[in-house]
Formats: structure tokens, sequence, C-alpha cells
């Protein structure tokens, strides 16, 4: 019997490593567009953080997806974020 692998992956603002399913991806384009990616498949540089109010104001406020991705995220890239955990 095989063993399924669980795709893990590290918060960038916590550097917890965690299953994939619990974080989410903030991709950027070469063009510098920002998105958030529900589906883990969009081209481009990729940053996986915790769905979490304290980590996404961490995010925003020490720039920790600014470094990762080298762009700046729009504001509204963390407002929608802090969407998602409302839902």
């Amino acid at each position: 019997m095989r063993v399924k692998k669980i795709p893990m992956r590290t918060c960038v603002v916590t550097k917890e490593v965690l299953p994939k399913k619990e974080l989410v991806r903030v991709a950027a384009t070469k063009e510098g567009i920002v998105s958030i990616d529900l589906t883990g498949k969009a081209p481009g540089r990729g940053a996986y953080l915790k769905l979490s109010k304290d980590v996404i104001e961490l995010a925003k406020k020490n720039k920790a997806l600014d470094r990762k991705l080298e762009v700046t995220v729009p504001n509204e890239i963390y407002e929608k974020l802090s969407e998602l955990i409302n839902d």
C-alpha cells in the first residue's frame, strides 16, 4: 500500500511548515501583477501565508510578501486576504 504524501509549504511570516491546504498562495507574475491564487497553480513567483488576521497584518507591516515576491503588494490583496478569513 502506498502512503500518499501531503504537500507541505512554509508560511512566509510565521515560518511554520504546514499542509498546503491550510495556507493561501499569493502569486506575482513577471509583469508585477499580484493575485491571490486559490488553485495553487497560477504562474509566477508564489508565497504562502497562514490565513489568520494576525499573520496578514504582520505580513503587511513587515512587507514579507513584498520581499518574497519581489514586487510591491497592493493593499487590495491584504483586504481580500482578510475577507477570506471572515467567510
